[in-house]
């Protein structure tokens, strides 16, 4: 019989985060995958679990995933964890579950702490609907076409950066997003964790003057659904009546319901619309 790989969910900061369920599932496994062992013995020697570790992380991957699913299919249980958080999320975990699922292994998980929503509940922006983007590409291009589509996001976003880079990417968050509201986030769950509401142009202004540390969580507001309006309206106003019904036509609408959308637009009846391309033809 095949064993089962267990996701478990590590603190961020505060110890007492660790669930009971979690220890108990790292002392019964065979084998514990620890994205960096030297950081992850401390975990396991403060909760006395004595169960063997191995290295996965983002170097090995996939070749150690092959190595860990052959000891699943011979019947190990293996946990994986990360060095803080949920694994899978912003993190090499997330291969090894997908190879799992395609060779048949049994895949469960642990809840525990995970960074990204310990953020979006403490930052005040709205909730209900939210991506996580973790950290941006390090490809400048990639990046470019990340943070473009980024611009037009209606729902609320989260970011992780890490302290040295945050300066940087504040510059390129206001350059692409404008000036946004924007939770910043660091040493969350530990004696000094802070949580500054803000927006992106004080935030910038904030660390002119102030070395970031630790690690960040930006939690940031998405593009209101008035600043989507008010730019279609600027689009529409540069677009006489027979393009704005052609737009629409070119997307897949018949003729009539492109005049009808288009009147909509732009506030005015559909006979004004039927009106004004006549007098073009």
């Amino acid at each position: 019989m095949a064993g089962m790989l267990y996701l478990c969910a590590t603190p961020i900061g505060n110890l007492k985060d660790m669930t009971p369920r979690v220890v108990e599932a790292l002392q019964s496994v065979d084998v514990i995958a620890a994205e960096d062992t030297r950081n992850s013995i401390k975990l396991l020697n403060h909760f006395e679990i004595h169960t063997p570790m191995t290295s996965y992380h983002e170097y090995n991957k996939v070749e150690k995933a092959y190595t860990l699913i052959e000891q699943m299919q011979a019947g190990k249980n293996v946990a994986l964890i990360t060095d803080a958080g949920t694994p899978a999320i912003s993190d090499p975990g997330e291969v090894l579950v997908r190879m799992c699922h395609e060779a048949g292994i049994t895949v469960t998980s642990l809840p525990g702490p995970a960074a990204c929503i310990t953020a979006l509940t403490l930052s005040g922006l709205p909730a209900r609907r939210f991506c996580f983007e973790g950290f941006l590409p390090s490809d400048k291009k990639e990046k470019a076409a990340v943070l473009e589509e980024c611009a037009q996001e209606s729902r609320t976003m989260i970011f992780y950066e890490a302290p040295h880079h945050l300066k940087r990417t504040l510059g390129e968050l206001r350059d692409a997003l404008g000036d946004r509201k924007i939770t910043l986030c660091r040493e969350l769950t530990k004696r000094f964790e802070n949580v500054m509401p803000t927006t992106l142009d004080e935030a910038i202004a904030y660390y002119e003057g102030n070395e970031p540390r630790g690690e960040y969580v930006l939690v940031i507001g998405g593009k209101s659904r008035e600043e989507k309006e008010k730019e279609q309206q600027a689009c529409w106003e540069t677009l006489s009546i027979p393009e704005h019904v052609k737009l629409y036509e070119d997307k897949g609408m018949d003729h009539k319901a492109a005049m009808k959308q288009a009147a909509k637009d732009r506030g005015v009846s559909k006979r004004d619309i039927y009106q004004a391309l006549l007098d073009e033809e």
